[in-house]
């Protein structure tokens, strides 16, 4: 991986699970990390249990510009991980969530210009597309101002779905309700989500590094359950069956995750990289002419969602949940 060796790479929200996982996967490579967040007490814990000598640790707000300014010079790459998450949370005070998910990250396409860094992957979300919450229409509109940015920075979108153990998703919640001998909560038992491995978008963030061009779009193809599978998985797994309270869906949440629309899908090219499918939708520019298909017309393509994805049983549910170290 010659394009990351001997760079120097600042992860905003770097303290989170996808900053840990790219540092670990990056290993064998000569690179030196800026770990850059506002949670100093992440930022210490961090610290102590990696104890690498290769990584700079930054307390700091993507709300201050000045200080992302003082940061990025000498920086060669931006991973743009830092976001207000929590969906509910989110509905409650959409005014933070605009201060960090929108203005944060018109900070750093703006100080990475400024700077000189040669490229930004902006990490988005599912809720970004067709969005009915407050999470997902301010990473939206972030992947906008990542694909009009016009300037010697390169800006890439990588887009995916859940992320199995991420920071509030329901696995985790499950298994501490479960440690805890506590019903599991759950909000609807048809709900369908997608299921990715961290690696998987590790992965796609280094080949969005080595070939992404300005304003690209890089969106994984992962498979999905519904959390009725998720739970069997669970039982399966610890030999029990567990009692389970329906809280019902929470405000900003959806049924099924939508990743690709029929726009995006018929001017997508698919690729499969070390067994990682993904499509790589190029920025839309003046006028993108009519749709089409394989070479056909696109009127009846469908989005692309975790309800028409391939969908997991328990078994192999169960198995993607292990891979993850969770269990």
């Amino acid at each position: 991986m010659t394009y990351i060796n001997n760079k120097r790479i600042l992860i905003t929200g770097g303290t989170g699970s996808f900053g840990n996982a790219f540092i670990d996967f990056s290993k064998n490579c000569d690179i030196k990390f800026v770990v850059f967040s506002r949670d100093e007490k992440k930022q210490h814990d961090m610290f102590v249990e990696r104890n690498d000598n290769n990584i700079e640790y930054i307390v700091g707000d993507i709300r201050e510009k000045s200080k992302i300014l003082k940061h990025l010079k000498n920086v060669d790459y931006v991973l743009h991980a830092a976001a207000l998450k929590h969906v509910p949370t989110g509905e409650q005070f959409p005014e933070e969530v605009i201060s960090t998910n929108i203005l944060g990250t018109k900070n750093i396409i703006e100080a990475a210009e400024e700077c000189g860094v040669e490229r930004i992957i902006n990490l988005s979300t599912d809720k970004a597309v067709y969005p009915i919450n407050a999470y997902g229409m301010s990473k939206a509109l972030a992947e906008k101002l990542m694909s009009a940015h016009n300037g010697n920075t390169v800006c890439v979108n990588l887009r995916y779905g859940n992320v199995i153990g991420s920071r509030g998703s329901v696995i985790p919640l499950f298994i501490n309700q479960i440690q805890n001998n506590l019903p599991l909560t759950i909000t609807n038992e048809h709900m369908t989500r997608f299921l990715l491995p961290l690696s998987h978008a590790v992965d796609l963030s280094k080949k969005c590094l080595e070939v992404g061009k300005d304003g690209d779009l890089f969106v994984i193809r992962p498979p999905a359950a519904t959390i009725k599978t998720v739970v069997e998985a669970l039982e399966i797994y610890f030999g029990q069956t567990f009692d389970k309270q329906i809280i019902g869906i929470r405000p900003g949440e959806k049924m099924d995750e939508t990743l690709l629309t029929p726009e995006e899908l018929c001017r997508a090219n698919r690729f499969i990289d070390n067994g990682i499918e993904y499509m790589k939708i190029p920025r839309v520019d003046a006028n993108i002419g009519d749709y089409f298909y394989h070479g056909k017309d696109c009127k009846i393509a469908e989005p692309f969602t975790s309800a028409n994805t391939t969908i997991l049983n328990a078994g192999e549910t169960l198995k993607l949940i292990k891979g993850a170290g969770l269990l």
